[in-house]
């Protein structure tokens, strides 16, 4: 008699879709979550989309209920730090941290997001 094997788990998957075009209008920003439970918040800037973390790093709220300006940066609604879209970097205090940043991909209407960047 053969011993069972154990299931493997489930690995998450490199790229998974959360929203579509049609959801990101440019300009917006849109909340969603990884399907491992990570909340992210989806940009559109001039066409570009992306995503960050969806929580500030000075007191976590929610970048997704804050802004989008036209320099790239989004700035959190409650104390005014802002961010650099691109890259994460803390550009106005009271943010000091950089905003953890996610690849994106798009695939005909559908927008994915894969695992975390890593920043050099």
């Amino acid at each position: 008699m053969s011993t069972p094997t154990p299931h493997a788990p489930h690995p998450t998957p490199a790229f998974v879709p959360v929203a579509t075009l049609a959801d990101l209008p440019p300009g917006a920003l849109l909340a969603v979550r990884h399907v491992d439970g990570t909340p992210i918040c989806l940009f559109n800037h001039d066409g570009q989309i992306g995503a960050v973390l969806d929580c500030c790093t000075h007191n976590d709220f929610r970048m997704s209920e804050g802004f989008l300006h036209a320099d790239g940066t989004i700035e959190c609604a409650w104390h005014g730090g802002r961010f650099d879209c691109a890259t994460g970097a803390a550009r106005r205090a009271p943010a000091f941290d950089p905003l953890p940043v996610y690849e994106v991909r798009v695939e005909g209407e559908q927008v994915l997001v894969g695992p975390r960047k890593v920043m050099r």
